[in-house]
């Protein structure tokens, strides 16, 4: 039970990695919210079928108003909100293709959603953890933004910027000992991933092949380190960005 008695904040949690995370920190003990833009209610009832404490409150990151009144039922229920997890992304759906290709409205939404909704969320947070001088932000980013991944450039700017946000955020929250690191994970086999059969077989094989741990990623795989940053274990650890990737990027 190593977040007994604390309340987390998921996003992107219907399925995928961020309901992974959320089953987890419900088995260690957190009242967990699940926020997604869809499906966060049925991930909670999953969560609570297992036996945890969740909530599901349907947010779009992207929207300051649906933000801020996430957080706000969060702490009508809870009373306190003590970790963050910014999951919520556009990912699955997008296409491999050139730059040029790319339209400026697809920029735009990519960014809103992975960019700006991280920033809405650790936002809407931030005053309440700094009244109470504590609080975790574990954001995701992506081996891609390492790598340099061609032909999904709007979703490598978008992770790239994920992880220059968690450094600045570390040196600015951590005299109110709110400690803010990355996760990022390589090709996982979501629920979303697997649903897109081109992107999935173009991108399979080439993932693995480039790993020292020759095998799928799958989202149980990203859980235990996303509950290590948010634990005490980690009481020491802010502005990291750790791999998880099965040996893919080194940095």
């Amino acid at each position: 039970m190593r977040l007994a008695g604390k309340t987390a904040i998921v996003t992107g949690a219907g399925t995928g990695i961020g309901l992974a995370v959320a089953q987890r920190f419900a088995a260690e003990g957190a009242n967990v919210a699940i926020a997604d833009v869809k499906g966060a209610r049925e991930g909670a009832d999953k969560v609570k079928a297992r036996g945890g404490v969740a909530v599901g409150i349907e947010t779009d990151v992207s929207s300051e108003d649906s933000v801020s009144g996430m957080v706000r039922q969060v702490l009508e229920q809870f009373g306190a909100i003590d970790i963050l997890v910014n999951n919520a992304a556009i990912s699955a759906g997008l296409r491999l293709g050139p730059f040029e290709k790319q339209d400026v409205s697809e920029w735009r939404r990519i960014l809103d959603v992975n960019v700006i909704g991280t920033f809405n969320c650790c936002r809407a947070v931030s005053s309440h953890m700094r009244s109470r001088k504590s609080g975790r932000i574990i954001n995701l980013t992506s081996g891609m933004a390492f790598k340099g991944t061609p032909f999904l450039m709007h979703y490598v700017a978008s992770k790239g910027a994920i992880i220059s946000m968690t450094r600045a955020l570390a040196n600015e929250l951590g005299s109110d000992n709110i400690l803010v690191n990355a996760v990022a994970p390589g090709y996982v086999l979501s629920e979303g991933n697997l649903q897109q059969k081109e992107f999935f077989e173009a991108v399979r094989a080439p993932s693995i092949a480039g790993r020292a741990i020759k095998r799928d990623e799958m989202p149980e795989d990203v859980v235990g380190p996303i509950l290590f940053l948010a634990s005490d274990d980690s009481g020491f650890v802010s502005g990291q960005i750790l791999a998880v990737d099965g040996g893919s990027v080194y940095h």
